[in-house]
């Protein structure tokens, strides 16, 4: 084994022998002896995106923390199970940094880890070149990451792309941003598991972030990708928020008799990191996974799965 293999089997070994309530506490403690500017930064971020629970040392709020060490501990088999299929010395690194970066509050590593070549998601060495793809952005947002794909891969990259975006206003503004390119097909739906609808609920913090929900002020239809898109498909990628896992199960037999390249985003739950690989080796034992940090140095974010068939 190389030291990265060593440092990750280590973790997992710390994990497996101890219990969750033992777990809950170490990082708790880890938490308390932080910083205080550490501590209030991260106890802010949680408020405002509370995908993964709240944290507030003052109320003795640590949800945060205890969903986080109930997964470790219920799950630290499928990390292992995801950590031996990664291909790369780059993938295993990360995501030892995520687990350390949850156990431990270390932010070395996870600064470390994080990508410095290419674009979001599109890794220069992992996907070299680009041509005549049919690419499906789903969470296009203003159109940031199809402007970074056709900047980066060239006007010749691609034959169509279809944009899904949920937010009336950015989906006009993802509109005027892509108007002067060809063959774009703009889509106000959300993707999931079955047609219908949702509700849209909208972030306080950044509409980046607005996601769908049981209830809310404003109704929207629902769709899946094999429904709502015919064509054969080669690269798909996913940032909506949460809804990733409904989202791919909704696209199965694009997965399954396509085999596009897929960029998923895995941090918005913390049973995704797992659940999301194996939900794609399900339905297609081609793929290869590799793991990519595009966010910050202080918890995980921006963590995306490139999933390329062999």
């Amino acid at each position: 084994m190389n030291q990265i293999d060593n440092k990750f089997f280590s973790l997992v070994s710390q994990i497996q022998n101890t219990t969750y309530e033992k777990l809950v506490f170490r990082i708790k403690k880890g938490f308390c002896f932080l910083p205080e500017n550490i501590k209030a930064n991260l106890e802010n971020y949680f408020a405002t995106y509370d995908f993964w629970g709240s944290l507030s040392e003052e109320k003795g709020d640590f949800d945060e923390i205890e969903k986080k060490a109930k997964v470790l501990k219920c799950h630290i088999s499928d990390f292992v199970w995801l950590y031996r299929k990664l291909e790369d010395y780059s993938s295993k690194f990360l995501l030892f940094a995520i687990l350390n970066n949850w156990l431990n509050y270390d932010f070395t590593s996870l600064k470390q880890s994080i990508c410095q070549k290419g674009k979001h998601y599109f890794d220069y060495d992992l996907l070299a070149h680009c041509k005549n793809e049919v690419f499906v952005d789903v969470g296009a947002y203003t159109g940031d990451t199809v402007l970074d794909f056709i900047n980066f891969y060239g006007k010749d990259s691609y034959k169509r792309i279809y944009c899904f975006e949920i937010t009336p206003s950015i989906f006009d503004c993802l509109q005027t941003n892509l108007k002067n390119y060809s063959n774009i097909t703009f889509v106000n739906k959300a993707l999931k598991n079955k047609p219908g609808f949702a509700w849209l609920d909208e972030n306080s913090g950044s509409v980046s972030a607005n996601r769908t929900s049981k209830n809310g002020a404003q109704k929207i239809l629902c769709t899946t990708l094999d429904n709502e898109v015919k064509q054969k498909v080669s690269l798909i990628k996913m940032d909506i928020e949460g809804d990733e896992e409904k989202a791919l199960i909704g696209c199965k037999r694009h997965i399954t008799v396509d085999n596009p390249k897929l960029f998923i985003s895995l941090y918005h739950k913390n049973e995704h990191y797992y659940k999301l690989p194996r939900l794609i080796y399900s339905y297609n034992k081609k793929y290869k996974f590799y793991l990519r940090n595009y966010g910050g140095g202080m918890y995980p974010t921006e963590i995306v799965l490139l999933a390329f068939p062999k």
